[in-house]
């Protein structure tokens, strides 16, 4: 590079440079330590497709395995493709369905929000309700064999969808404590 660029290019950097008083990278956050099980507080929107149940599960895998959940990785995995899956099929096509991990202690809660909205006849939210647990095969037997619950309510706002949730207990630790 001739001499010219090289000053050019250090004018410009000196220019573009660090301003005064204000620190070049963010001070580190007060308590934030290595991931852990404790700290496992994740959220994560994906479209309504078919795609998103692989998707889903394949970051809520790296997420527990960052965070060591070892123990309730796979009935976690399982649980998650089946309730993203089902958000999916009962999100409207273009809508989004969001799925959440959080672990507190020895429970891990896995959350996913559907847009379908809650019916406002008794007798359809019945069946739509029976609908909504006919659908989940598998997750009320994973929940079992972990000591969770699971279970699905309106969304606090009224007609703007539908969060369905499930915990897994990692009976070794709640064991220990």
């Amino acid at each position: 590079m001739p001499e010219s660029e090289t000053t050019a290019a250090t004018d410009t950097a000196t220019a573009i440079g660090a301003v005064p008083g204000v620190p070049e990278c963010p001070p580190p956050v007060p308590g934030l330590g290595e991931p852990s099980p404790g700290s496992l507080a994740y959220s994560l929107t994906l479209p309504a497709g078919p795609a998103s149940p692989s998707v889903a599960q394949e970051i809520a895998e790296l997420v527990l395995d960052v965070h060591e959940v070892e123990r309730l990785i796979d009935p976690a995995l399982e649980v998650v493709r089946e309730l993203v899956t089902y958000a999916c099929r009962f999100s409207g096509e273009g809508a989004d369905v969001h799925l959440a991990l959080r672990q507190r202690e020895d429970t891990l809660r896995v959350t996913v929000y559907d847009t379908h909205a809650a019916h406002p006849q008794p007798r359809l939210a019945a069946l739509c309700a029976e609908r909504r647990r006919s659908a989940l095969t598998r997750t009320p037997v994973v929940v079992s064999a972990h000591r969770g619950a699971w279970g699905f309510r309106a969304a606090e706002c009224p007609g703007v969808g539908t969060w369905t949730w499930a915990t897994l207990v990692d009976t070794d630790r709640s064991r220990a404590a």
